[in-house]
């Protein structure tokens, strides 16, 4: 799955709370010169952050290989099944909060230990629900997967902003491209498996064994920078929260690519093809997360992100006229690079809005807790809106409008500033 966080600010919002004073401005700026662009523990830590977004993001950017399954069982109504996704995803954002604390305290190891354990015992336990008994599956997968995947996801992307000040944009949307590899690899590892005399249990106990061995890479990688928590100053959350425009746009999210497979399938799609439209959209989000990446570090991430909102608000719409092969694995390409810039985009525009690199990883966490709630109510409702008979045309209205709005919003922001 592609899932779409959006966080809303300016640079120039970050000018204007800094006085005409130099010595003010000197004092806002100074922390950040304790940070490197480089060596090698940056490096380190970059494809450690790699590693991390793969098997967390990433996985659950396969829950559309989960959805089609528990669905056309009749394991449950697609509204229900997509609950299980939809909590995932929101302890996914929302342990983002107390994640981020951790990591502007200096536990960032500690967290990334315990969540490990979490996230790794959980899967397991996956395998060892019964698809048919609901709670099972989703107090495994959507509670354990989702608490486990949240402690480790926002520290591997927010810990980039403590080694990187010029390439931060680049070095965050290499982080992110994590998620498409992940998207790439399990789900058709997973459709491959189940639909093999491996079948399901023993297909989902094969992904966590891979999932182990690259998080004791990572862990090995991952690392805070020393430099930055010398600094005295604390993160100040009353001014987070208090950033009105920041806080609203985090709540954004759409997440149509959940329904893409079912979505495929039911409109008479090869099946064979169609177990390969979620990783085909993942593939197409890595020039998304990169490209966008190394545009932002020239021009801006709020300049770069305005105009790509609008084209996922098209092809979004453009759905309405597609139900042929060609027509979806063409969608999947464009939405998944177009999506794909967002969630590149999203951290180093909630890194400029930082007054200093201790608030980074609490503002992650507050935006990425926001994200949060619309990743827990998006799904059930699109699955409340397809009911029995598929009316494709409800959620993707919903969708639709919602980005729209969204845009607006972002492009008003820019229009005031």
């Amino acid at each position: 799955m592609v899932a779409e966080t959006y966080s809303l600010g300016s640079n120039v919002v970050e000018e204007k709370r800094l006085s005409p004073s130099s010595g003010e401005v000197q004092k806002a700026s100074s922390p950040v010169s304790l940070q490197v662009d480089g060596g090698a523990r940056a490096w380190c830590t970059l494809l450690g952050g790699v590693l991390m977004t793969t098997v967390t993001f990433g996985y659950s950017n396969s829950f559309g290989v989960y959805q089609d399954i528990y669905t056309r069982s009749h394991a449950a109504s697609a509204s229900n099944v997509s609950w299980i996704g939809s909590t995932q995803l929101f302890f996914l954002f929302a342990m983002g909060l107390p994640a981020g604390k951790l990591l502007d305290l200096g536990y960032l190891r500690h967290t990334n230990i315990v969540g490990s354990i979490i996230y790794v015992f959980s899967m397991f336990m996956v395998s060892l629900a019964h698809t048919d008994i609901y709670y099972q599956v989703y107090l495994s997968q959507g509670l354990g997967l989702g608490i486990g995947a949240g402690l480790l996801y926002v520290p591997a992307v927010a810990v980039q902003a403590h080694h990187w000040k010029k390439h931060r944009a680049f070095a965050m949307g290499v982080v992110v491209t994590g998620s498409s590899l992940g998207g790439i690899i399990f789900p058709i590892m997973l459709n491959q498996l189940f639909k093999s005399s491996v079948g399901f249990e023993w297909g989902v106990r094969a992904s966590a064994f891979v999932v182990f061995g690259l998080l004791v890479v990572a862990n090995f990688l991952i690392s805070d920078n020393p430099s930055v928590k010398e600094d005295g100053e604390k993160p100040v959350l009353k001014n987070i929260l208090t950033d009105i425009p920041f806080m609203l746009s985090s709540f954004g999210f759409t997440e149509l690519d959940f329904y893409l497979q079912l979505y495929a399938i039911l409109h008479g799609v090869d099946p064979n093809i169609a177990f390969y439209t979620l990783a085909i959209m993942n593939a197409a989000g890595l020039p998304g997360r990169i490209i966008p990446g190394i545009l932002a570090d020239r021009l801006g991430p709020f300049t770069i992100i305005v105009p790509t909102i609008l084209l996922n608000v098209i092809f979004i719409f453009a759905l309405f006229g597609i139900s042929t092969e060609g027509g979806i694995l063409a969608f999947a390409v464009l939405y998944g690079v177009s999506s794909g810039a967002f969630l590149t985009l999203c951290a180093p525009c909630a890194a400029v809005l930082a007054i200093h690199p201790n608030e980074v990883g609490v503002r992650f966490g507050v935006g990425f807790f926001m994200t949060g709630f619309g990743a827990l109510i998006g799904a059930p409702i699109d699955g409340a809106l397809l009911g029995e008979t598929f009316p494709w045309s409800k959620p993707i209205t919903l969708s639709g409008v919602s980005v729209l709005a969204l845009h607006v919003l972002f492009l008003t922001r820019c229009c005031i500033f």
